[in-house]
């Protein structure tokens, strides 16, 4: 048997869980900029809020609701997630974290359980320890699993947890299941399917063999048989090393000045190097970003990009940053307004293993690799930025987030106060 604990419209529930007064009220989270809404509570999607919706075309109904409004506090979620996933990893020998809100838990050896009643206590346990709501379906193969939460979340005296194995339920949830929402089927699958008159996930399950292999490659042809209660897709509870790291943010407002975007390139490279090392791998090679506004189209437009490949791979602080901000410089161009700006690292391997080039002075890595764990102790200890080069300036990044929570768990001046009188 194998679990899929999904938290409930996530980024809203962890802004509820220190505005408690906001339970059953409307929810909605806002992208980078609070351009669109990310995240609606069940109550801001009854009044019609669509996902991705522009925050100026629901201003209307976000002002006659009085619906609470949030920036992203990415910060805040990331931390939310982490202890989520240690709740979860008390009920399983094995967790995958799929998503920053999705967990698998292999529950393969646990023999005479009562899979339904286990279901309830991790949901239970996660709202105790979290304030999450946590959606968890226990089912014989992955995507049934991702089913089964489903179902938690449409039918409230499930108590957050559904246990389907017997063939005529799960025939009876296929039967009514829209086969676009399945795991797995992507949109030009669907377009195949809809097609071929298959609307449901049932009808899926109903196509030959033969067929499903033919129109929709081994991918396909996995979720076919997990469908049908075959377990084929396999589980990860070591995560894989990315194979390229990227961060990049929209812009408040346009920056037309040299060094307010080299700074800006800089603090995203140290968020980028803070992953790498935290993966333990080393970069081969960057790459630096920046475009205009498109939708100002009066302005003047580019969208420029310098590529960089480094003398050794390295996860060195002071020598990514020099040499994301040395291409930044190289790629600007005088009398442009830069909306958008990011950093790639790629060509990654991993430190471990490494065979680092013969002509690299020794004594030369050994400061860089003193100074950048020295770096890393500092930023551990008192928060991501205690310590900047001065190339980031204040190390802030110029959005918009007019609506954004304080950092609850991640920063000491954010820890909620408690008066007692």
């Amino acid at each position: 048997m194998y679990a899929l604990a999904d938290c409930n419209n996530f980024f809203a529930s962890c802004e509820r869980v220190f505005r408690p007064e906001l339970n059953g009220k409307p929810v909605i989270v806002l992208s980078n900029n609070d351009g669109c809404a990310v995240a609606r509570s069940n109550e801001a999607k009854a009044l019609g809020i669509q996902m991705g919706a522009p925050l100026f075309k629901i201003r209307d109904i976000v002002e006659k609701n009085h619906v609470a409004v949030f920036s992203s506090n990415f910060a805040l979620y990331g931390d939310m997630s982490r202890r989520v996933q240690e709740v979860l990893r008390e009920f399983a020998p094995a967790v995958e974290q799929y998503s920053i809100d999705e967990a698998f838990l292999d529950l393969n050896g646990l023999v005479g359980k009562d899979f339904d009643a286990y279901a309830k206590e991790i949901s239970r346990a996660c709202w105790k320890y979290t304030s999450i709501p946590v959606s968890v379906g226990i089912a014989p193969t992955k995507t049934l699993a991702k089913i089964a939460s489903k179902l938690c979340k449409q039918y409230p005296k499930l108590k957050g947890g559904c246990y389907m194995y017997r063939p005529q339920d799960i025939e009876k949830v296929l039967r009514k299941f829209p086969v676009e929402d399945v795991w797995g089927i992507g949109r030009r699958s669907f377009r195949k399917l809809a097609a071929m008159g298959i609307q449901s996930a049932w009808d899926y399950t109903q196509l030959p063999q033969a067929t499903v292999r033919k129109l929709f490659a081994l991918p396909g042809f996995r979720t076919w048989q997990e469908l049908r209660g075959i377990p084929c897709i396999e589980f990860e509870d070591l995560i894989e090393p990315r194979q390229s790291i990227c961060v990049s943010r929209s812009f408040a407002h346009e920056i037309t000045a040299p060094q307010e975007l080299c700074s800006q390139i800089a603090t995203f490279t140290e968020t980028a190097v803070h992953k790498l090392r935290e993966q333990g791998s080393l970069a081969l090679e960057l790459a630096v970003f920046a475009t205009t506004n498109r939708f100002k189209e009066d302005l003047l437009q580019t969208s420029a990009g310098l590529c960089v490949t480094l003398p050794d791979a390295t996860a060195d602080h002071r020598t990514l940053v020099m040499a994301a901000v040395d291409a930044c410089r190289r790629l600007y161009k005088p009398g442009y307004g830069y909306k958008r700006a990011g950093i790639v690292f790629t060509r990654l391997v991993q430190e471990k293993g490494y065979t680092r080039s013969l002509f690299e002075d020794p004594e030369t890595v050994q400061k860089e690799a003193s100074l950048s764990g020295a770096i890393d102790r500092i930023n551990k200890s008192f928060g991501p930025g205690a310590i900047l080069f001065g190339v980031q300036g204040d190390g802030k990044v110029k959005n918009a987030r007019e609506h954004q929570s304080p950092h609850y768990t991640t920063l000491w001046e954010d820890l909620p106060k408690v008066k007692v009188e």
